[in-house]
């Protein structure tokens, strides 16, 4: 049995760059941390437009949950990030 497909997830934010980093650091000697475009929504969605997960997965054309796992995943990676000094890569794809 193969697994289900991944449902095509709408995102209406754009990317501020290729990458967030600390500064004075170049990106090369920085661990990279892939921020996906569906996890940079979901924290736009929910962060900063204030939607509910429910609010925001009827945006992105998925479930609760699903918005739940996606948001619950971007905030580790970005709190690593800022704790860290790592660099948040901004990758296009959901892959």
């Amino acid at each position: 049995m193969s697994p289900r497909p991944k449902k095509m997830r709408r995102c209406e934010g754009s990317f501020c760059g290729r990458a967030f980093k600390p500064t004075g650091t170049p990106l090369n000697e920085l661990t990279p941390i892939a921020l996906h475009r569906d996890e940079l929504e979901a924290l736009r969605l929910c962060d900063v437009e204030g939607l509910t997960q429910e609010e925001a997965g009827l945006r992105m054309g998925v479930s609760r949950g699903t918005v739940q796992r996606i948001i619950t995943g971007a905030r580790k990676k970005t709190a690593t990030a800022l704790t860290e000094g790592q660099a948040l890569v901004f990758i296009d794809s959901e892959s």
